[in-house]
């Protein structure tokens, strides 16, 4: 092949290529405090960026983002990590946060590390890189099961920067030692959502079976915040607590997040997700 022939095939590759590469996804990592740094997944990016979304897995957060190969990895089936692309597609700048690096543990992020001013501290740091990468969009903090725990404390702790926060299972009981589970956790127990004073949405599955997230205490806060229920989805494939299951939304990923969205950008959303 003529040299010159070669290298306009490798020209018009690249024009192809260049906007996925740009895109992809990527492990961001931000020395946060003395001695300690905090990571996020970067999302492959929209086409036409209209907001910011930081997610909070549940668990104890160690989702153990690493590169294999080449590759991006990381362990978890959660609701928000693996439905993060439902947000890219609706033009959401979307970073999924890891467990800080002296939370990389067996335990991970315990509900007392979630609630504590170190942790908010971290996550003050990932806006700051964020919004100066994308200005001029709002920001918002989604946590799901015990990822509901770090959004609402932080916007509680610091809202400056953020528009909004979304809670989806939130974890509204303590949890107790349980056979298997030694844990004892105080979740949002205790917490006095009053102290938010950004935009608030809860988001809850109608048949969420977890003992420490049932739908009846969502719905007994539908007069003072939005509250959007979602029915249906796929049979569990988890243990009740667990993510492939109603309390992660399984089936219902991407109706539910696309209402969501719509919440977020301020559009007409549906309060029940069939």
């Amino acid at each position: 092949m003529a040299p010159r022939l070669l290298s306009i095939l490798v020209l018009v590759l690249l024009w192809f290529l260049l906007p996925a590469l740009l895109c992809a996804e990527e492990t961001v990592s931000l020395v946060t405090r003395p001695m300690v740094t905090q990571s996020y997944l970067l999302a492959n990016l929209p086409q036409n960026p209209q907001a910011i979304a930081l997610l909070f897995a549940g668990g104890n957060g160690f989702i153990s983002l690493r590169s294999e190969a080449g590759q991006l990895k990381y362990n978890s089936d959660n609701f928000l990590v693996r439905s993060r692309d439902e947000f890219v597609k609706r033009n959401v700048v979307t970073a999924v946060i890891e467990a800080a690096s002296d939370s990389q543990t067996s335990t991970g992020m315990t509900d007392e590390t979630r609630l504590g001013k170190e942790h908010a501290a971290n996550i003050v740091g990932v806006i700051a890189t964020l919004t100066k990468q994308f200005p001029g969009i709002p920001v918002y903090l989604i946590g799901t099961s015990r990822g509901t725990v770090s959004a609402a404390s932080i916007a509680a702790r610091n809202s400056v920067g953020i528009s909004g926060v979304v809670l989806t299972a939130t974890v509204f009981r303590k949890n107790q030692p349980r056979r298997g589970d030694k844990r004892t956790s105080p979740g949002l127990s205790g917490f006095d959502f009053a102290t938010i004073k950004v935009p608030l949405l809860f988001v809850h599955h109608v048949n969420d079976q977890c003992y420490v997230t049932p739908y009846a205490d969502a719905a007994q806060l539908v007069e003072k915040y939005p509250l959007i229920s979602v029915s249906g989805g796929h049979s569990a494939d988890s243990d009740p607590c667990e993510a492939l299951t109603s309390h992660g939304f399984l089936g219902k990923e991407s109706d539910t997040i696309e209402q969501i969205v719509n919440w977020m950008l301020k559009k007409p959303f549906q309060r029940e997700v069939k």
